[in-house]
């Protein structure tokens, strides 16, 4: 897989990745705490991440925009609860199922709230809606995807740089960046009365790590400094939602795929090498029942390189695809939607 593969791809993938992982917990609201919700989207099906939600005196503040067609799914189900409004909505990072669904909740009444970092990424990737030039990865969704071609790309506007607090004197949300990890502008959303935290991407609960818009090498100091704060409860991306032991358990799968990867750059492998021990490093990492759960079949070779090309390797040289007759070809087409 290339690292290069970036936000509609990912998603495409982890849809078909997470097809066996789908739960009767999907698209049921947890109630976390007083006012405090976590909603685990269906990312089998239709590629949703996770959202969560606080209710405030006077209005309410989303986490996570999602894809458009996500954000439909959940808005009912806050409106029935509170008829307060939507004032913000908080993009944890850039990716096309956290902030698609941006156009959507600013028409609910979202102010859209993001670490600066969203916007640079935005500003990288996003070419088409930021200089007219070319296709970025919202043009590559629309194409598959419905609910991205009825709506539009919406950026956030309301930008903080460490730390923006919301706060009516019973609930206090803190909206923080400690470094990157799963992107460059990675933002968590942290309750210190009820000690919760929202993680985005940052964290997740199961085989769901796209790295190749991070850095492996920071992630693992972003989540030291996530751990240090001593949550009770952990509300991931993308998985169901779970206690402290998530964020050291996601520290602990980076640690040892980065243990497995150095100890064949010390004995001086070559890329080609690395990349066929892919399976060898995956049996290896399995053993630890802590982080087998985070081992997938489409992203792991990705993660091995990722942490590769970190350690100063070369990159893995293309594999070979299979010699196929036209004639004899007789399997149909997948089309992903």
């Amino acid at each position: 897989m290339s690292l290069s593969l970036h936000s509609v791809q990912i998603l495409t993938l982890a849809t078909l990745l997470a097809m066996p992982f789908v739960r009767a917990e999907v698209n049921v609201v947890e109630k976390v705490d007083t006012d405090v919700y976590f909603h685990e989207g269906d990312l089998g099906r239709y590629g949703h991440c996770n959202n969560g939600w606080i209710i405030f005196s006077d209005y309410v503040l989303m986490i996570d925009a999602n894809f458009p067609s996500g954000a439909q799914v959940v808005l009912p189900k806050i409106k029935a609860m509170t008829d307060k409004p939507i004032k913000f909505a908080f993009d944890t990072h850039h990716h096309g199922d956290h902030a698609y669904g941006n156009q959507v909740m600013h028409e609910a009444g979202a102010t859209i709230v993001g670490h600066s970092g969203v916007l640079t990424e935005m500003k990288k990737y996003e070419t088409n809606y930021f200089t007219g030039k070319g296709s970025g990865p919202w043009e590559s969704a629309a194409k598959n995807r419905k609910d991205v071609a009825a709506s539009k790309l919406r950026p956030p506007s309301l930008l903080f740089e460490q730390k923006m607090a919301f706060d009516d004197g019973t609930h206090r949300v803190e909206l923080l960046h400690f470094g990157v990890a799963h992107t460059h502008g990675d933002g968590w959303a942290w309750l210190p009365k009820e000690r919760v935290i929202f993680t985005g991407d940052a964290c997740v609960n199961g085989p769901y790590n796209y790295v190749g818009d991070g850095n492996i090498h920071e992630w693992i100091k972003t989540l030291d400094k996530v751990i240090a704060l001593k949550p009770l409860k952990v509300c991931p991306a993308h998985g169901p939602s779970g206690g402290p032991e998530m964020l050291t358990n996601q520290q602990q799968y980076f640690k040892s795929l980065l243990a497995e990867v150095k100890k064949l750059k010390v004995a001086g492998k070559t890329a080609a090498e690395v990349q066929a021990a892919s399976d060898t490093i995956k049996e290896t990492l399995r053993r630890d029942e802590r982080i087998a759960h985070y081992i997938g079949s489409m992203f792991f070779e990705a993660q091995v390189e990722k942490v590769w090309r970190e350690l100063k390797g070369a990159a893995f040289p293309p594999k070979k695809q299979a010699q196929v007759q036209p004639a004899k070809l007789k399997t149909k087409t997948l089309v992903m939607r």
